[in-house]
This record gives C-alpha cells, sequence and structure tokens, in this order.
C-alpha cells in the first residue's frame, strides 16, 4: 500500500528472508541488509539498521517467524522451548521499545495455542500486524491533521516516518497529511543527536516526497519557538504508560519544557500497542544507554577529547502534564492521564 507524500519502506518480506534497508547509511547510500534468521535480524535491531518502534516491532515479529520455519521439525515441547528462545532473543535487542515485546508476544501466543510446527499461522500473523500498523498509521495522520489550522508550522523530532513504520509514519504521518490538506506552512526537523535521525532520515523523506523541510541543530529548537516560529511539536512514542507519561527519543522531554513555556502545544502520535498499562508510570520504563562512541566518534573519527567518557542515554521521558493531545488509531486524549487511558483500551477501536 503506498499514498501520495509516502514513497519509502524500510523493510521488505519476500516470503522466505527479511530485507532490511541500513538506515545508518542514509541519506548517501540506499543499502539492503539481508536477514536469513532470528539471530541476523537481533542484530540488525540492536545495531539501528532498522529502528522507529512499530519498524522494531515488525522486524522482531519476521526474525521469529524465520526461526518457527527452522524449530517446524521438533516436537511439541521443543517447538515451545525454542519459541521462548527465540523470543527471548530478539526481545533483548532493543528493551525500551514496548512493540517490540508486544509483537512478540502476540506470535508467540499464537504458537503455542497452535498447531506445533505451524510457522505459517505466524507468518499470517506477522503480515496482519504490517497492514494494522499501515491502517492506524492513515487513521492517526487523518485525527492528529485535524487539529492543524491552515498556515500551522511543525517542530518534529528523531524520524517518526515510513522508515519509522509498516508505512505514512506516527507523528510524520500526521505531518504527511497535514501537507497534503494544505494545511502546513512549514516544517522543522531537529537533528537529533547523535545518531542523527532527524537530519538523516527525516529530512531525506520529506525531501524524497516533496514536502519542504528546515532542518536545526537540537539545541536551535527553543530559539525559534521564542522567534514565534513553531506553533507545535509533533514526536512519536517508544512506550507510553498507564499514567501517560511518554518515552521517546532523548530531548523529547526538553522540547516538551520548551514548548510549555513558550505557550506551544504538544503531540504525541503513536499506536495504542506503545501504550504498556501494565507500567504505571514513567520513571519504571527501562532506559536503554548506548556506548559512549556513538557521542565521542563521528564518521569512524574522534570528534572530543579521546580521554573523554561519555553517558548516552537513548531515550528520555516526558511527563503526561506536558502533553497536550495523544493520538492513537483508537482516538485522541486530549491532556492524557491515567483514567483517558484506561477509558481509551478499554473502548473499542
Amino acid at each position: 500500500m503506498m499514498m501520495a507524500n509516502d514513497q519509502v519502506r524500510a523493510l521488505r518480506w519476500d516470503g522466505e528472508i527479511l530485507h532490511v534497508l541500513d538506515q545508518r547509511r542514509l541519506p548517501t547510500e540506499e543499502h539492503w541488509l539481508v536477514a536469513t534468521d532470528a539471530a541476523e535480524t537481533a542484530r540488525v535491531i540492536h545495531d539501528m539498521a532498522v529502528r522507529g518502534a512499530p519498524a522494531i516491532g515488525l522486524a522482531g515479529a519476521y526474525g521469529l517467524v524465520m526461526a518457527a520455519r527452522e524449530l517446524a521439525g521438533r516436537d511439541a515441547p521443543g517447538w515451545i522451548a525454542g519459541i521462548a528462545e527465540t523470543v527471548a532473543l530478539l526481545a533483548a535487542a532493543r528493551p525500551t521499545a514496548v512493540n517490540l515485546a508486544a509483537a512478540l508476544g502476540r506470535l508467540e501466543h499464537i504458537a503455542r495455542q497452535g498447531i506445533p510446527g505451524d510457522w505459517r499461522a505466524l507468518e499470517q500473523a506477522a503480515g496482519a500486524l504490517w497492514a494494522e500498523d499501515l491502517a492506524a498509521n492513515v487513521r492517526m495522520g487523518e485525527l492528529g491533521a485535524a487539529f492543524l489550522k491552515p498556515g500551522t508550522r511543525v517542530l518534529t523530532h528523531c524520524n517518526t516516518g515510513s522508515l519509522a513504520t509498516a508505512g505514512l509514519g506516527t507523528a510524520l504521518g500526521v505531518i504527511r497529511t497535514a501537507w497534503m490538506q494544505q494545511r502546513l506552512a512549514g516544517v522543522y526537523a531537529t537533528e537529533s543527536r547523535p545518531w542523527l535521525q532527524g537530519g538523516r532520515l527525516t529530512s531525506w523523506e520529506l525531501n524524497r516526497d516533496g514536502i519542504p523541510v528546515n532542518l536545526i541543530v537540537d539545541s536551535a529548537a527553543a530559539f525559534f519557538m521564542a522567534r514565534g516560529e513553531i506553533d507545535w511539536v509533533i514526536v512519536g512514542a517508544d512506550r507510553i504508560t498507564a499514567n501517560g507519561d511518554v518515552a521517546n527519543k532523548i530531548g523529547t522531554y526538553a522540547l516538551a519544557v520548551a514548548a510549555r513555556h513558550h505557550g506551544i502545544r504538544v503531540m504525541v502520535v503513536a499506536p495504542a500497542a506503545t501504550i504498556d498499562l501494565g507500567m504505571t508510570r514513567g520513571e519504571d520504563i527501562p532506559i536503554e544507554f548506548r556506548g559512549p562512541e556513538e557521542i565521542l566518534r563521528v564518521s569512524g573519527r574522534s570528534a572530543v577529547e579521546p580521554l573523554l567518557t561519555a553517558l548516552n542515554p537513548v531515550f528520555d521521558v516526558t511527563p503526561a502534564g506536558l502533553i497536550d493531545v495523544l493520538v492513537t488509531e483508537k482516538g485522541i486524549i486530549e491532556r492524557p492521564d491515567a483514567a483517558g487511558l484506561a477509558a481509551l483500551m478499554g473502548g473499542p477501536c
């Protein structure tokens, strides 16, 4: 399924193996990796060749499909044990994003309840996840864009587009939809250090789809807010807790604080699968730290004093009180809180 202003895909499943667009090489090179088993899939997830919570979940699902195919000859106990072992391997690749664990859990349930060795059932389930994510993104794009008046200028952080999902995107899906509806006057994208997902990926996606974008360094966001050049901050989420706290790319919290100071509204756009009602508050979310070399080195070369150490958290948590609108495919919550999230997740899609 392709739509106008949506020409990018991060993953391809050919019925046998998973093809992964190596996002570490964008925008200078479009290079496709091949994952032929669960271990290779876990590696491309951990090494951030694929990133974005929904895309990570889809990649993990197909990694489990490939493992299930290899396990198909085992007896029932061996089948279940092998599936559980593979789920643990894949889930450990990126622990913060709930979508990965949710996708793996869904397929594992099918494996446990179905016929031992029926890996095709898992393949069908992975395909359903893909279709559901794309449909959810279309729905969220429509719901979120409705909040934006013609002439709106938005700021987005990290990458939440087709590269991060099954297609169209979450926060970037709202931006794409608003652009098609002629509601946008401008898009600002942060570089999103240290991996530069905004500079390398979001800007690449928008330019490829003909949507003009202004790239800014992360620390310039408040400057442009103070100048009155931004009306909305629109971001995605990797996990949302029961009280409405949001884990997202490091720097999101600072953007939300600056936005509140300048009277700018903040919209979080994420599929309902990102909501983890089993986790009470943001302080409980496991925050992934990556190696210091991602900060200390640029393009393989030392960028700072080589004897320095560095701390490299990948995510931060934005308190629910700083979020004005939460958009999911199930509906919208303004000023999200525990009661609103419980009602949303308990109601029909």
